[in-house]
């Protein structure tokens, strides 16, 4: 039968019925009259011929078509309930439509007259070509929408299709109550003061209830707009429910509420600051709960002051363009310090792993875990790479020392010596795909994490003990807090406190950016426990040829909006000189910001630093970067220096547009 359904398909054959007609013409007009008429009988007799089997094929193609009782359903006798339209799918030519789908689209009876595209406009069959049984695309004709179906019918060689089979479900009333459903499905959300212990700090219970309005003022204000249910849950923490119709309105304000409560001060001038976490697309209530928790615990793990909506698949950030005020309390630190040291004490064997090509602050912290370990009596071992470090100078003279030997392996050595009962205590770093060796992250099932950089999307988890403190200097300053709770002072060597105040002094500048008063107070424990700054600056110190490529970077940056200076280096260059470089670069004036780029491989690295208001995390972010407000990196793979530079000033321009 498909044999026969080609064969009814044949092309028109209007043409050559209009040349052989000028042929008779011709002939007549040569006087060749006999010749002329029997020619004129021929084309007629063709021509008959022509039109006897094109009614037989209609008809032979109507009775194939009823024939397909799975596919139309009788459409010949105009039964289906469907608008219904056959197509040749090599030229979208229409073959046959149901009394149904023309009266819809209104096309005249002669269907062989009409295209698709005339009819349908836009609307494509290639889906239809490849295999699939419903269109991606929906129709819309005079305000209605319609899900399209289809088949194809092809010849019994399987080498070309014929037809294609389209009919149209009128779907409109089921997607105004999906659209329904989806615009007033629940947004739950956390509402949460950042700073409330700081702002009511040494205020009398007159000016807290003061406060309290003020605050509680301006967070109904904001809500009132959302027709949602707010309701305070403690002091310092609201819960907010809303429609997701709204949650548009919410984001295209970029969330107002995140500066319209820096106007809410205490007496002493400190501004109020929020966190809100929302969660959507959620399958009931409690999961909803769950999201906006999650989201709560990103905001606050990125510095607060910020919105954060978590769905079932990822993060959205909006705010924390501010620099982080430090929030955080020791009672953390030394119930952090209690957790990892019963930690180490249950596991058989400990490993340390910082990030890729480590620097100073990631072997500081690890050696100041290191310590721990010593005094819970556990075999530990720093993994990272001899080879490919910042930090070789500092790692010559740990390996001198008797106790450090043989702490230094490779992540391939981790693997063999790992068990069941290891833990992985990782430093400087709270991202999977940063880790100096990432097998070995996935596995050890008990993980700790100790960092200061602002959290990304894809950090680690599940983890049993974390330390993240994105207020702090450094992890160094973090690890010095724990040592402080955990360990006497003869237990810390010279070489520890050394390692620790190094990547304190790395991270700070030498204690003139993201600096706290609880840096200095690390900085002098570390002091009292032998540490030596005199020692750490000649640690830090450059050789010639270094100290001139450094200049020689800073010769070549060029500069952006008036306060950023970026140098695009063609030539590789190491890290630590494009770092070094980026942070001389913020000692020329008027300069906020700087990013140093240069090509490494098939990838091309960006180091940044900031002292003004430029986010150099949140720029650098959208590119797969990380850090901190004053300190971030990247790495874009495959790719060249001129586009890593053109995606950099485009994530400036956003970041500065929003």
């Amino acid at each position: 039968m498909n044999h026969k359904l080609g064969r009814l398909l044949r092309p028109g054959v209007g043409a050559y019925f209009t040349v052989m007609a000028s042929f008779c013409a011709a002939t007549l007009l040569a006087g060749e009259y006999w010749l002329a008429a029997a020619e004129a009988g021929v084309v007629l007799i063709a021509f008959s011929i022509y039109v006897i089997q094109r009614n037989r094929r209609d008809r032979k193609l109507k009775h194939y078509l009823k024939s397909v009782p799975s596919t139309l359903e009788s459409v010949g006798q105009g039964e289906n309930p469907f608008p219904t339209v056959v197509v040749r799918l090599a030229d979208g030519g229409i073959v046959w439509t149901n009394r149904r789908f023309s009266n819809l689209t209104g096309i005249a009876d002669t269907m062989m007259e009409h295209e698709l595209e005339e009819v349908l406009p836009g609307f494509s069959t290639d889906w239809l070509a490849s295999g699939k049984s419903e269109s991606p695309h929906d129709v819309t004709i005079e305000g209605r929408r319609y899900r399209v179906y289809g088949t194809m019918i092809r010849a019994e060689d399987n080498r070309s299709t014929m037809l294609g089979v389209m009919y149209l479900s009128d779907l409109t009333e089921l997607y105004q109550v999906r659209d329904e459903y989806i615009r007033s499905r629940p947004v739950v959300s956390i509402i949460m003061i950042d700073n409330y212990e700081e702002l009511t700090k040494n205020l009398s219970e007159s000016g807290i209830s003061t406060l309290n309005a003020r605050l509680n003022d301006t967070i109904t204000k904001w809500t009132e707009g959302y027709g949602g249910l707010l309701r305070k849950l403690e002091r310092n923490r609201f819960l907010f429910i809303f429609e997701k119709r709204d949650l548009n309105h919410a984001t295209e304000d970029k969330f107002s509420l995140l500066e319209s409560i820096h106007e809410v001060t205490n007496p002493a001038g400190l501004q109020a600051s929020i966190s809100i976490g929302l969660g959507v697309d959620a399958v009931n209530f409690d999961e909803a709960y769950n999201f906006a928790a999650l989201g709560i615990e990103m905001a606050l793990s990125r510095g607060g002051d910020q919105a954060v909506i978590k769905d079932r698949f990822n993060f959205t950030f909006y705010g924390g363009r501010n620099k982080e005020a430090d929030y955080r309390s020791k009672v953390r630190s030394r119930v952090t310090s209690n957790s990892l040291m019963e930690l180490i004490g249950q596991s058989g064997h400990v490993f340390i792993m910082g990030h890729r090509n480590a620097d100073l602050d990631a072997v500081g912290a690890a050696m100041g875990i290191a310590c721990l370990c010593r005094k819970k009596g556990k075999k530990a071992n720093i993994v990272i790479d001899l080879e490919v470090n910042a930090s070789k100078r500092l790692i010559e003279e740990i390996r001198q020392v008797p106790e450090y030997a043989d702490i230094f392996i490779s992540g391939q050595e981790a693997m063999l010596q790992c068990d069941n009962r290891s833990i992985l205590i990782v430093v400087d770093t709270n991202r999977p795909d940063q880790v100096e060796y990432k097998p070995l992250l996935e596995a050890i099932s008990k993980i700790c994490v100790v960092d200061h950089h602002r959290r990304a999307a894809d950090y680690i988890n599940p983890v049993v003990v974390n330390l993240h403190e994105p207020y702090a200097s450094s992890a160094s300053e973090l690890v010095t807090e724990l040592i402080q709770y955990a360990v006497e002072t003869g237990d810390v060597l010279p070489i520890e406190a050394k390692s620790l105040l190094a990547g304190i002094c790395l991270d700070t500048k030498f204690f003139n950016v993201r600096t706290g008063e609880r840096t200095f107070e690390a900085a002098a424990v570390l002091r009292r426990l032998g540490a030596d700054p005199t020692e750490v600056k000649m640690l830090l110190q450059n050789d010639f040829q270094d100290t001139m490529a450094k200049y020689q970077i800073i010769k070549s940056a060029r500069l952006y909006r008036q306060e950023l200076a970026i140098a695009a280096l063609y030539t590789t260059t190491t890290r630590v000189l494009a770092a070094q470089a980026a942070d001389e670069l913020l000692n020329i004036s008027g300069i906020s910001a700087s990013f140093v780029l240069y090509p490494d491989g098939d990838q091309v690295i960006i180091s940044a630093r900031s002292i003004g208001s430029a986010n150099v995390q949140m720029i650098l972010e959208p590119l797969g970067g990380g850090g901190n407000t004053a300190t971030a990196g990247a790495q874009l793979k495959g790719t060249n220096v001129k586009d890593a530079l053109d995606a950099l000033v485009a994530s400036i321009d956003k970041f500065y547009e929003n």
